[in-house]
């Protein structure tokens, strides 16, 4: 047996992963093209599991998120499915708040987010059975009780997160180790990355989180894509060592 505590969260992460192919088709991936992200696009790909894996493109993210894309495609040779905001309702929040009213409050914010995030993905889950995302216990205060499986009332399917107890040091030995392609902005301080005006660098020692929308309370650092309202089951919320 191999004495790393990473070896064993891969191979549970795998396992997971399979499951969720063969349980739970049609399943998605829905990715940021984050770090944690990287990992299970790798996992995923690696095994040819029958996970889709779709992004949302804001309309507002940033150049080397959009070069990651594309290098992933043709990378691994799958299929990135890209799901876009209504054009009439950017319109309508534009008209309204000005392209840049997320500045404005917390409450434009969200709204901003609803509109090119919530509702592109409510699109995107639609005839899913389940869904999978990168969410870490570690990242953030709001993600602390994230578990490996749960019960999304919100889309009424299940979603997974099989990175749950990863830390940062593994995803980032995981990611080197297998030569995974990760986001440029990465290594030019930005650890969490989501539209281009709202995400900027951090210096060394600071949280993760505070480079996004950081004019903002720490309470509100959410977009509303993974809202509190799921159901943990209990036979998944064990640690994995």
């Amino acid at each position: 047996m191999v004495d790393d505590p990473l070896y064993d969260r891969v191979a549970a992460a795998k396992a997971l992963l399979r499951r969720v192919a063969e349980e739970h088709s049609p399943a998605a991936l829905a990715s940021s093209f984050g770090a944690e992200d990287m990992v299970l696009v790798d996992l995923i790909a690696r095994d040819g599991l029958d996970i889709g894996i779709f992004t949302l493109d804001t309309g507002r993210l940033p150049e080397e998120t959009q070069a990651l894309v594309d290098r992933v495609r043709h990378h691994y040779g799958i299929d990135i499915l890209v799901h876009f905001p209504e054009t009439s309702a950017v319109e309508s929040l534009v008209a309204r708040h000005g392209v840049n009213g997320f500045r404005h409050s917390a409450d434009v914010r969200r709204a901003c987010c609803a509109v090119r995030k919530v509702q592109p993905l409510a699109r995107a889950l639609a005839g899913k059975r389940a869904w999978l995302t990168g969410l870490r216990r570690e990242q953030s205060a709001d993600r602390t009780a994230v578990v490996p499986e749960t019960t999304d009332n919100v889309h009424g399917l299940a979603k997974f997160a099989p990175l749950a107890w990863w830390t940062h040091d593994d995803v980032w030995r995981y990611l080197r180790q297998n030569d995974v392609p990760y986001n440029a902005l990465h290594d030019r301080g930005y650890p969490s990355i989501g539209c281009a005006p709202c995400t900027r660098a951090v210096a060394p020692g600071e949280d993760p989180r505070s480079g996004r929308w950081w004019w903002e309370r720490a309470e509100h650092k959410e977009c509303g894509l993974h809202p509190p309202s799921v159901l943990p089951r209990v036979a998944m919320a064990e640690r994995v060592p």
